[in-house]
């Protein structure tokens, strides 16, 4: 599982996000191991979005002067 790989993505910015989940990643019939566990999609995302919101809130800052 690569979650935090995730965050620290958000942190510099999004355009989209690809995942997989499944109800029983241990279980699933392919991808389990890199599958995020259904019951934890939710918190999972609300995570991302805000992270995503608050990168996205900051003025461009200006180096050149």
């Amino acid at each position: 599982m690569r979650c935090n790989a995730a965050t620290h993505l958000a942190a510099v910015g999004l355009a989209g996000l690809f995942l997989e989940s499944h109800p029983d990643p241990a279980n699933a019939k392919c991808d389990g191991p890199s599958a995020l566990p259904l019951a934890k999609l939710e918190q999972f995302l609300t995570q991302i979005k805000a992270i995503d919101d608050l990168v996205k809130s900051f003025d461009e800052l200006d180096t050149e002067n």
